[in-house]
């Protein structure tokens, strides 16, 4: 006779929304704020940009790792063969929402665009992307589009914060 097993959770639509929204905010601020602490000194040579970039894309992974590893840990009682493994790539969103701002550092480094500056273009990325993440969970969560868009101004305006530390910092 088997023995009787817990039944596996399915994964709803919420849960998903709540990875993605979570993750894409997450790898946003991220990704400002790895920008602003490496542009920090102001090298901005073509090489420069490519190592910025390298190191934004570790962070990216380090970030989901970590990320994944602590939601896993934090579950109380026995965990499933393949749960660690399930939790770590369920991060993905994280990585997701920092590639567009690897690929700008990046594409200054192989000299696609001017590297001086780049990283206000990559800063205006992720506060668009913040904008757009904010109207849409309020959209999500049943919000009218003038409460939706109240939302992602103040979403935007957290990465705005980033942008300001960084010219602060300079």
């Amino acid at each position: 006779m088997a023995e009787p097993t817990a039944a596996v959770p399915e994964r709803s639509a919420h849960d998903f929304r709540s990875l993605l929204l979570f993750g894409g905010v997450y790898g946003a601020v991220v990704a400002s704020a790895m920008i602003a602490a490496l542009t920090q000194y102001g090298h901005n040579s073509a090489a420069s940009r490519r190592y910025d970039a390298a190191w934004l894309l570790v962070t990216a992974f380090a970030s989901a790792l970590a990320h994944g590893y602590a939601h896993y840990i934090a579950e109380r009682g026995p965990h499933r063969r393949g749960q660690a493994l399930r939790a770590l790539v369920a991060e993905w969103p994280v990585v997701v929402a920092m590639l567009p701002s690897v690929l700008i550092l990046a594409g200054a480094g192989w000299g696609w665009w001017p590297a001086d500056s780049v990283e206000y273009p990559a800063f205006a990325f992720n506060v668009a992307l913040l904008f757009a993440l904010g109207l849409l969970s309020a959209r999500w969560a049943g919000r009218r589009w003038a409460v939706a868009l109240v939302t992602g101004v103040v979403d935007a305006l957290f990465g705005l914060i980033v942008v300001v530390a960084n010219a602060i910092i300079k």
